[in-house]
């Protein structure tokens, strides 16, 4: 499994800009190959911006690069130029392998998540 993330410090007061902007995208993930699942993650809330996060699992760190170099990775970021009003600085990628995985065999998810 790959995990892939971004942090964005987004200025205080964007906050419901910023969601809107990933709320309203069509990124298309779903039609890609390995793609397990996507969060938008709110975070501290510091002196002058909210921490956010993406955070998107793949099976392999392979499809993750095979989604960055395609059509949809493409059309999924064409507009991102057009917030950056909503931005201290750029994103900041991190990518990681798991090299170890626990799962909660009586986890059940929940009509809220």
């Amino acid at each position: 499994m790959f995990v892939a993330m971004n942090r964005f410090k987004i200025v205080k007061g964007k906050e419901q800009a910023f969601e809107d902007v990933w709320r309203s995208r069509q990124s298309r993930l779903q039609e890609r190959p390995g793609f397990i699942v996507f969060h938008l993650l709110k975070g501290p809330e510091r002196e002058d911006y909210v921490l956010y996060a993406s955070h998107a699992l793949w099976e392999t760190r392979q499809h993750f690069i095979d989604w960055t170099h395609s059509e949809h990775f493409r059309e999924a970021h064409k507009n991102a130029g057009q917030n950056r009003d909503l931005y201290l600085g750029g994103p900041e990628f991190e990518g990681f392998d798991a090299v170890l995985t626990e799962a909660n065999p009586n986890y059940a998810p929940t009509a809220a998540a």
